[in-house]
C-alpha cells in the first residue's frame, strides 16, 4: 500500500488536552542531562522545585498525539521512518505547571520519488487551556525513508539556515548519561528502539539509541546558557535538522555562531566519532 496522501493531509487528529505538573517539568530537564553537577545552580533551577523554571523546548513533547504514522491506514512503513527536522516558536514562557491543549495538523507532503523517500511536514499549536492564550507552536519533518514514489507533489522543500564558515563565537559540551534514553523516554516517547537492544539492533543500530528530541533539548539548554544567560523568558525561536544519532553515554558538543543581535545558528556534534548530529540549526533570542 502506497502512502496514504490524501488521508494523511486530513488526518483525524484529536485535540489533546494535558495537565503537567512540577514533576514533569523535573523529570523532563533530568532527561536531557541536568543535575549532573548538584552545586550548577543554572541546572538547579530546572530540576529543584524552589524557583523551579521549566525548560522552552518542553513545550515539544507537550500534547504530543502519539505515533499516528504506525497506523495501517497511513500506508507509511513506519519502521523506516525517522525525525528529520525540528522548530519551536515560543509566543510566551511556559510555565512549570499548567493544562494545555494542542493541535496537531500535516501541513504539506513532498514525494522525493521512488527509492528516494517522502517527507512529512507537520505542526502543533499549544494553548493555555483555560484562557487560550498561544503559548508554543512546535514543527517537525518526518523523513519516510520507504515512501517515495506515491505519485505526489515534488516540493517545494524549505531551505534550511547555514552554519557560517568560521570559528564559532562559543562552544559548549554535555556529557550524556549511558541511562539517559530510559529517563527522558519518561516525557512520553515510548518507542522502543530508545529501550529495547533487540528492537534496535533489528533498525540497524548496535545498541538502544537517544531520541533526537533528547539532542535537540541538549542544543537548546546549550544555546540557551550561551546566548540568554539560561533566562527561558528570552528564547524565542530554536530549528534544527537531525543527520545522526546519539548514543547514550556520548558527549554532545554545540558550537554557535552569533549572527547579528537576537540571531545565531549552531550545530552540534560528536567528538567520540567526529560526527554531527544536529546540522542547520538557527536560533532568535532577546537581548
Amino acid at each position: 500500500m502506497p502512502l496514504a496522501y490524501e488521508a494523511l493531509l486530513s488526518w483525524p487528529f484529536e485535540e489533546i488536552v494535558q495537565t503537567y505538573t512540577a514533576r514533569d517539568s523535573i523529570l523532563y530537564a533530568l532527561g536531557i542531562g541536568l543535575g549532573a553537577d548538584p552545586v550548577d545552580r543554572d541546572q538547579l533551577r530546572f530540576v529543584y522545585e524552589e524557583g523551579l523554571e521549566a525548560l522552552p523546548t518542553m513545550g515539544v513533547v507537550l500534547g504530543n498525539p502519539g505515533f499516528y504514522l504506525s497506523d495501517p491506514a497511513s500506508g507509511v512503513n513506519w519502521k523506516r521512518v525517522v525525525h528529520g527536522e525540528q522548530g519551536l516558536v515560543m509566543h510566551r514562557p511556559l510555565a512549570p505547571e499548567g493544562t494545555v491543549r494542542s493541535v496537531t495538523r500535516i501541513d504539506s507532503i513532498v514525494d522525493k520519488g521512488e527509492g528516494r523517500g517522502a517527507l512529512i511536514y507537520g505542526s502543533r499549536e499549544t494553548r493555555d487551556a483555560f484562557t487560550g492564550e498561544l503559548i508554543c507552536t512546535s514543527t517537525s519533518t518526518v523523513f519516510c525513508r520507504a515512501d517515495g514514489g506515491f505519485g505526489g507533489p515534488n516540493g517545494p522543500v524549505p531551505a534550511v539556515h547555514p552554519v557560517p564558515d568560521r570559528e564559532p563565537d562559543h562552544v559548549v559540551s554535555m556529557p550524556t548519561l549511558p541511562q539517559m534514553a530510559l529517563i527522558y523516554r519518561l516525557s512520553g516517547d515510548r518507542n522502543p528502539l530508545h529501550a529495547d537492544p533487540s528492537v534496535a539492533q533489528g533498525a540497524g543500530f548496535e545498541r538502544p539509541i537517544l531520541h533526537g528530541l533528547c539532542t535537540y533539548g541538549i542544543a537548546g539548554y546549550c544555546v540557551l546558557g550561551a546566548l540568554a544567560a539560561w533566562d527561558p523568558r528570552q528564547l524565542g525561536r530554536l530549528d534544527a535538522r537531525f543527520s545522526a544519532p546519539v548514543m547514550p553515554g556520548e558527549t554532545v558538543t554545540t558550537a554557535i555562531w552569533r549572527e547579528g543581535r537576537g540571531r545565531a545558528a549552531f550545530r552540534c556534534s560528536i567528538a567520540e566519532r567526529d560526527v554531527t548530529v544536529i546540522d542547520n540549526g538557527y536560533c532568535e533570542f532577546e537581548e
